[in-house]
C-alpha cells in the first residue's frame, strides 16, 4: 500500500458522505490471460479500487454502505495450489484490516448482500466497467446486461469519484514525479539513440526496458515513429532516415500506478532543417504559451483555443493559413494541423479516469463538449482548472496527406487554408511536444525534477555527438 490506512479510510468517508445513500460497489480487477489461463499479463489493479482501498491483489470487491457506514472487502483466500506456484499472500481479512475495513467475506457472500439490498429497493451505485469479466460479474449480481451497464452506472458515483480523484495530494504529486524521473530517462535515451539506420522498434524496446528495469511498466504502448502525423504511430521495424523527424510519445507507470506522459520530436540527422525549425518553433511557442494561461478558475477550453489562435497566427505568417484568425478557429480550420485537444488529466491513469466517461471527467454543466466539429470533438477536457489538478500540455502540428486531400476535394475551410502551400508539406510528418503540469495556487508548473530538452538549441546540443 502506497499510503497509510488512515488515507484510504478518509477517502472512503468522503466518498460515502458525497453519495449519501445506498451501497457503493467498487470492483477490483482480475488476472488477465494472454493466450491461456496460467500465462497472464502483469497484473494491473483498477485505479478507482486502488484509490479507495490501496490493495494490489486480484479478485477483490469493496462495498461501502453510504447509509450505515459499514464497509466490506469480498474475496477468496488462495489455496495450497496457488501457494505452491505463487507463494503465500495475506488473507482477505488481513488485507481488509490493512486498509481500515472491518468486515471481510468470501466472494460468494457478495451476491447475498446485494440481494438483500435489492429487496429493500435501496440504490446500488456502481461505475461503468471496462473489462468483460467484470461486466459478466455485474450482470450476475444486478441482472443488467453488459450493453446496458454504462448507461445504468451511477452518475452520482462517477461525479463524486472524478471530483475526488482529480485533486492530487502532495504524496500523489511526489509519486507522479517519480514516474516523470523514469520518463526523463526514457526520453533522453530515445533522443540519444535517434540516428539514421537505427530502427524504431529498437529505440522503443530500449525505452520500454527502462521502465521494466525499475519494476514498472510503460503508462501506455509507446508511440515512436518517423510518421509523426499519425497520432498513434507505433514503432515499426523500419530504420530511421536522415532528414526526417522522430516523434516519441511515451511515459512510465510506477509500481503504485501513477503515470507520466511526455512527447518529444527529434531531428534524425541531428539538426533541424529550416522548414522543420519553422514548424517546431510554432509548437514550442504554443507549448510555452499554455503554461502562461493555465491557472485555477481558468477554463481549459479557453487555454486550448488560446493556443489554437496563436498557432493560426503563426501558420498565417508561413503562408499556410489565411483570413481572420478568430473566424478560422471558430470554423475549426486549425484542426487541419491540430486535430486533438491540448491535453488531458493525469494521475493513476495516463488519461486519468477516462474509463468513467469523458463527458463527466473533462466537462460539466458549465462547459459541454462539442462533438460535432472535427478536432474540437477530440478535446479531453474543457472544465475550469483547480489547484491540485495535473494536466498534459501537448500542442502539435501535423500534415496528414489523407486529411489534406479530403478537405481540399470538399472545399472544407477553403477560406482559411492555403492548400497549394499545404500540398508541399505532405512529406513533412508531424511535431508534438508534451509535458505534465501541476495547477498551483496561482498558475502552473511543469512536473519532473529534470525537464527533457525541448527548446531547439537545447535539443540540438543534447543530441550532438
Amino acid at each position: 500500500m502506497l499510503f497509510d490506512k488512515q488515507t484510504y479510510t478518509e477517502r472512503r468517508r468522503i466518498l460515502r458522505e458525497r453519495i449519501g445513500n445506498g451501497i457503493i460497489i467498487l470492483t477490483g480487477n482480475n488476472e488477465s490471460p494472454m493466450n491461456y489461463p496460467s500465462n497472464i499479463y502483469k497484473f494491473r489493479q483498477d485505479s478507482t479500487f486502488l484509490y479507495y482501498f490501496g490493495l494490489q491483489r486480484d479478485g477483490l470487491v469493496g462495498v461501502i454502505d453510504a447509509d450505515s457506514g459499514q464497509e466490506w472487502l469480498f474475496g477468496n483466500d488462495i489455496d495450497i495450489e496457488d501457494i505452491v506456484w505463487f507463494g503465500s499472500v495475506d488473507s482477505v481479512a488481513d488485507m481488509a484490516a490493512q486498509t481500515g475495513v472491518r468486515n471481510s467475506a468470501p466472494m460468494k457472500e457478495l451476491s447475498t448482500l446485494v440481494e438483500k439490498v435489492r429487496q429493500t429497493n435501496r440504490r446500488i451505485h456502481f461505475l461503468p466497467p471496462y473489462r468483460h469479466d467484470l461486466m459478466i460479474q455485474l450482470m450476475d449480481l444486478l441482472d443488467i446486461h453488459p450493453s446496458q451497464q454504462r448507461e445504468k452506472a451511477s452518475v452520482e458515483l462517477i461525479r463524486a469519484v472524478v471530483d475526488q480523484r482529480a485533486v492530487k495530494s502532495e504524496a500523489e504529486i511526489e509519486e507522479i514525479e517519480r514516474a516523470c524521473a523514469i520518463g526523463y530517462e526514457m526520453h533522453t535515451t530515445a533522443m540519444r539513440m535517434c540516428a539514421p539506420g537505427v530502427t524504431e522498434q529498437e529505440i522503443a524496446g530500449r525505452i520500454s526496458g527502462i521502465a521494466s528495469s525499475r519494476g514498472c511498466i510503460t503508462s501506455f504502448p509507446s508511440i515512436l515513429s518517423m510518421h509523426g502525423e499519425i497520432m498513434h504511430g507505433y514503432p515499426s521495424p523500419h530504420p530511421l532516415e536522415a532528414g526526417r523527424l522522430m516523434l516519441c510519445d511515451a511515459g512510465a507507470e510506477t509500481n503504485e500506478n501513477y503515470c507520466s506522459d511526455n512527447t518529444r520530436t527529434t531531428p534524425i540527422s541531428g539538426k533541424f532543417t529550416q522548414r522543420q525549425r519553422e514548424i517546431y518553433s510554432i509548437v514550442e511557442e504554443c507549448h510555452d504559451y499554455a503554461l502562461t494561461l493555465a491557472k485555477p478558475n481558468v477554463k481549459w477550453w479557453d487555454v486550448h483555443f488560446g493556443v489554437a489562435r496563436l498557432m493560426t497566427e503563426r501558420l498565417k505568417e508561413l503562408g499556410l493559413m489565411k483570413g481572420d484568425t478568430d473566424e478560422a478557429v471558430a470554423a475549426g480550420a486549425h484542426a487541419m494541423f491540430f486535430p486533438h485537444g491540448l491535453g488531458h488529466m493525469m494521475g493513476m491513469d495516463v488519461h486519468d479516469m477516462e474509463g468513467l466517461g469523458q463527458t463527466y471527467v473533462g466537462f460539466d454543466d458549465e462547459v459541454r463538449p462539442n462533438l460535432e466539429q472535427f478536432g474540437t470533438n477530440a478535446l479531453r477536457c474543457g472544465r475550469r482548472l483547480q489547484e491540485g489538478w495535473v494536466m498534459s500540455d501537448e500542442p502539435g502540428i501535423y500534415f496528414i496527406p489523407a486529411l489534406i486531400d479530403e478537405w481540399r476535394a470538399k472545399g472544407i475551410n477553403k477560406d482559411f487554408l492555403c492548400f497549394d502551400k499545404i500540398e508541399t508539406y505532405k512529406d513533412f510528418g508531424g511535431i508534438r511536444l508534451e509535458d505534465d503540469i501541476l495547477i498551483t495556487h496561482d498558475g502552473c508548473r511543469m512536473l519532473g525534477k529534470k525537464i527533457i530538452p525541448y527548446h531547439i538549441k537545447d535539443v540540438e546540443e543534447f543530441i550532438a555527438p
